[in-house]
C-alpha cells in the first residue's frame, strides 16, 4: 500500500506538472540563461536549509515598477528635460548577507543618453552615495563589481559594507528598512528610464538554483513524467514483446526456437550499457533513440528463458489439445491460449523493471548522454558533477534528484514484491 501510494503520488503529480507547466515552457525555461533567469541567485540552496542553521539566510528581493514598495517620479523642466526618480524601499531582517546585489537599467531616447545619480539609505538615516552613471540603452550595475564603491566602503565588498554595523567583528547585519534611490536626469522630451534592484539572497525556493541561476524545481518536477514515461514504456514493450517471442518459438518449435535462443545467448553476453553509450555519442542523445534501442536489446533478454520455460508447460496442457483438434490457428493458440497464462506472472515483473530502466536513463543522463533538450535528474546530476557541487559543498543539488530516483525505484520495488506475492501461487502463503 506504501509503493502504491508513492506510485499513485508520483503520476498524480506528473499530469498536475504537464498542464501547468506545458513541455515548450518547460524546454524555453530549463534551456534560457540569464535573460530568463536573472532574478535567481546563483547556487542557492533551498529556502528550508534555513530550518537547519542557526542563522536565518536571506531569499532574494526583485523590486520593479508596479511593486508597492517602489514609487516612481517624474518632474518636467524646460526644453523637454526632466527629472526621473526611483526608491526602492524594503525590510531586511536577515542575520546573514545578500550574495549580490543589481541595478538592471535601461533608457530611451535618441541623441543624448540620461544620467543617473544612486544613493543607499540605511535604517539610521545614513547616506551613502553608490554611483554617478550615464544609462546606455541597457546595462545592469553590480554592486560587487564597483571597485570605486567598495574602497568608499572601506574595502568592504558592498553586498556586506553597505549592510554591516560599523566596527563589527565577526560583522552583523543592520536590521531595518533600507532604500536604494535612483535620481535620473533625461534630456530629451520622450526619454525614460526604467529600473529594477535585485538583491540575490543566499537561499531560493523549494528546490534551489544550479551554476546559471536556474530554478532546479523544474528539472526536478519534469523529471518525473520523462522518468516515469520511459520506466513504463520501455518495461512494457520489453516485457510484451519478449513474451510474444518466447511464446511463438516455443509453439512453433524447431529452427524457430532455436533461432530465438540463439539469439538470446548471443545478446545476453552483448555489453548492453556499452553500446547505448556508443550510440549516444556516435549517433543520436535523443530520449526516443535510446529508449527504442533499449528495447530493442532487452527483448532477447534472460526474460526469454523464464517465459520459455512456462510456456513449454503450458504448451502440453489438455485446453491446448483440446484447441488443436478443434483445428485452431497458430495466431489463435499463441495469443488466446499460450500469452493470457502467463499474464499474471507478467505483471509483476513488469512493475518491478520500471525501476530499471528509470536508473538507465539516468546513468546515461549522468555520463553526459542523456538528452540535452530535457530536463532529467539525470541531468541535474550531471550538470552538478561539472559545477563541482561536492567540492563546493553543494550537496542539495545532487541530493534532490538522487532522493527522488530512490524514492521512484522503491515504491515500483515494493509494488512488484507485494504483486508477486498475489498473483505467484508459490509466494501466497509466505
Amino acid at each position: 500500500m506504501f509503493g502504491l501510494a508513492i506510485v499513485i503520488l508520483l503520476i498524480i503529480t506528473s499530469i498536475v506538472v504537464i498542464i501547468a507547466i506545458p513541455y515548450n515552457e518547460a524546454i524555453r525555461l530549463w534551456r534560457g540563461g540569464e535573460g530568463i533567469w536573472y532574478q535567481n541567485p546563483k547556487t542557492a540552496p533551498p529556502a528550508w536549509t534555513n530550518w537547519f542553521t542557526k542563522e536565518d539566510k536571506p531569499s532574494s528581493y526583485f523590486l520593479a515598477e508596479g511593486d508597492e514598495r517602489v514609487t516612481k517620479t517624474v518632474e518636467e523642466f524646460t526644453e523637454g528635460s526632466g527629472d526621473i526618480t526611483y526608491v526602492f524601499t524594503f525590510e531586511y531582517d536577515y542575520d546573514a548577507f545578500p550574495s549580490e546585489m543589481a541595478l538592471y537599467l535601461e533608457s530611451d531616447y535618441e541623441t543624448k543618453n540620461p544620467f543617473a545619480d544612486m544613493y543607499w539609505i540605511q535604517p539610521d538615516g545614513t547616506e551613502i552615495r553608490v554611483a554617478s552613471i550615464g544609462v546606455d540603452k541597457s546595462q545592469t550595475l553590480y554592486f560587487s563589481q564597483d571597485s570605486k564603491l567598495q574602497r568608499r566602503l572601506g574595502d568592504v565588498s558592498p553586498e556586506v559594507g553597505l549592510f554591516i554595523v560599523p566596527d563589527s567583528d565577526p560583522p552583523q547585519v543592520i536590521p531595518g528598512t533600507y532604500q536604494l534611490i535612483v535620481d535620473g536626469i533625461r534630456f530629451e522630451p520622450d526619454s525614460d528610464i526604467n529600473a529594477e534592484f535585485v538583491i540575490y539572497g543566499q537561499v531560493h525556493g523549494l528546490a534551489g538554483t544550479d551554476h546559471l541561476r536556474r530554478d532546479l524545481s523544474i528539472a526536478l518536477l519534469w523529471g518525473i513524467p520523462i522518468a516515469l514515461i520511459f520506466g513504463l514504456v520501455a518495461a512494457l514493450g520489453t516485457s510484451i514483446l519478449t513474451m510474444t517471442i518466447a511464446a511463438i518459438g516455443v509453439w512453433n518449435g524447431g529452427w524457430v526456437d532455436e533461432l530465438i535462443q540463439r539469439i538470446t545467448e548471443i545478446n545476453m553476453v552483448l555489453p548492453f550499457l556499452s553500446i547505448l553509450v556508443m550510440i549516444g555519442t556516435f549517433y543520436s542523445k535523443s530520449l526516443w533513440v535510446i529508449l527504442g534501442v533499449t528495447i530493442l536489446l532487452s527483448i532477447f533478454g534472460g526474460g526469454i528463458k523464464t517465459y520459455r520455460a512456462n510456456f513449454m508447460q503450458i504448451k502440453e496442457s489438455m485446453y491446448i489439445e483440446a484447441a488443436e483438434a478443434y483445428g485452431a490457428k497458430n495466431s489463435r493458440i499463441i495469443f488466446l491460449y499460450l500469452i493470457p497464462r502467463i499474464i499474471p506472472l507478467l505483471i509483476p515483473g513488469l512493475v518491478s523493471s520500471i525501476p530499471t530502466y528509470v536508473f538507465l536513463e539516468a546513468t546515461l543522463a549522468v555520463l553526459g548522454l542523456g538528452d540535452p533538450v530535457l530536463p532529467t535528474w539525470g541531468k541535474i546530476i550531471n550538470d552538478a558533477q561539472q559545477a563541482g557541487a561536492l567540492y563546493n559543498g553543494m550537496y542539495y543539488w545532487i541530493l534532490e534528484p538522487a532522493v527522488l530516483l530512490m524514492i521512484t525505484g522503491l515504491a515500483f520495488a515494493m509494488l512488484g514484491f507485494s504483486l508477486d506475492r498475489i498473483f505467484n501461487p508459490r509466494l501466497r502463503g509466505l
